[in-house]
């Protein structure tokens, strides 16, 4: 699959949810109406094409980044605006508005076992619509899209399209580029309406299995928990199905598997970490999606890319916020090394 050599496009342009990450770890989750200790809290990065893009900054990426998308004329705006700075991470694309404050999730992190829940303001994300994102000026090879169902102007119906997001990426396609997208966790029954009319303009779909499951239908984890290896195969072939161009990634805790348009699998166990090693899960989906992303522009093979991804989802796991657990990429490498990988996923017969 080499990405690398498509035109003379190179880089990465990442839009959607720009997020700060208030994260608090708290002895408990407590019920309602009772009391939760905080033991300490910080403060980091959140959203599909920030944390994106962190990621691949500090992995050293070596081609161009660009952000687009919308933040409030605030503290948390300028705050981004600042790293992106600092990362050498072109921000002409992402603008400010006095209409909305800038997005901010408070994430409840539980110490034991690193559960999270969101407390989630949608902000300046709500109001973005990417009309000002002209393609073909742009010099990146790959948009990233994300979270479909957490962007509100571009989750709306288009006549043409079906949706304003799958507009976006049609025009992304249509100028030359190759298209990413991933979706939010969403409890809810948005996907068939949000998400599939988008597929069909998307080159590489990057989800988790409970994403991957809302959206086809098929339900990827057995009763007692465990994944269901048939299943998750069934909505990988349902994704491309849909419109999926070249490639499905569905990742999770045990790892990650990919399918291909030409029906080819691959199946990467995670990281095996211990689990007084692991911070919280913010950003782990996001970081393994930076590093297959990385693979795909270089053209790598995929066992490559997932390998890359679950290194780099494991670096995400060690620190409470989404990205600040990131390092240079032989760094991030070598916890394969250390940690070893989880038992071999077993896949199912179709």
């Amino acid at each position: 699959m080499n990405t690398k050599s498509v035109g003379s496009r190179s880089g990465l342009l990442a839009g959607g949810n720009w997020i700060i990450d208030q994260v608090k770890m708290v002895d408990v989750y407590p019920q309602r109406e009772r009391l939760a200790n905080i033991s300490r809290q910080s403060q980091g990065t959140g959203g599909a094409s920030y944390n994106v893009l962190v990621d691949l900054a500090k992995l050293g990426a070596p081609f161009p980044l660009s952000a687009a998308g919308l933040v409030g004329k605030d503290a948390l705006g300028e705050r981004i605006l600042a790293d992106c700075r600092q990362l050498k991470i072109d921000a002409r694309h992402l603008r400010q508005t006095s209409a909305a404050p800038t997005s901010f999730t408070d994430v409840m992190t539980e110490i034991e076992g690193g559960r999270r829940t969101f407390f989630h303001l949608r902000g300046a994300n709500a109001l973005w619509t990417g009309e000002d994102l002209d393609f073909r000026k742009v010099k990146a090879l790959i948009f990233h899209l994300g979270y479909l169902l957490l962007l509100d102007e571009l989750d709306k119906p288009d006549k043409t399209h079906g949706t304003k997001a799958a507009a976006l990426l049609a025009a992304a396609q249509a100028a030359g580029m190759k298209t990413s997208v991933d979706v939010v966790s969403e409890d809810g029954d948005r996907f068939a309406r949000v998400v599939i009319p988008a597929l069909k303009f998307v080159d590489y779909c990057i989800l988790n299995e409970f994403e991957a499951g809302k959206t086809t239908g098929f339900k990827t984890r057995q009763a007692d928990g465990r994944l269901d290896t048939v299943a998750l195969r069934h909505a990988a072939g349902a994704l491309l199905q849909l419109g999926v161009k070249e490639l499905v990634v569905i990742h999770f805790p045990e790892g990650a598997f990919a399918r291909t348009r030409k029906g080819e699998d691959f199946w990467q166990p995670a990281v095996n970490l211990p689990r007084k090693a692991i911070a919280g899960t913010a950003g782990a989906g996001d970081a393994l999606c930076a590093g297959v992303l990385l693979g795909l522009h270089e053209g790598w093979d995929l066992q490559r890319c997932l390998l890359t991804g679950n290194c780099a989802a494991a670096a995400a796991l060690m620190d409470p916020t989404c990205t600040a657990g990131m390092k240079p990429l032989k760094t991030t490498l070598e916890l394969a090394k250390k940690y070893k990988f989880c038992p071999p996923l077993e896949p199912g017969d179709d």
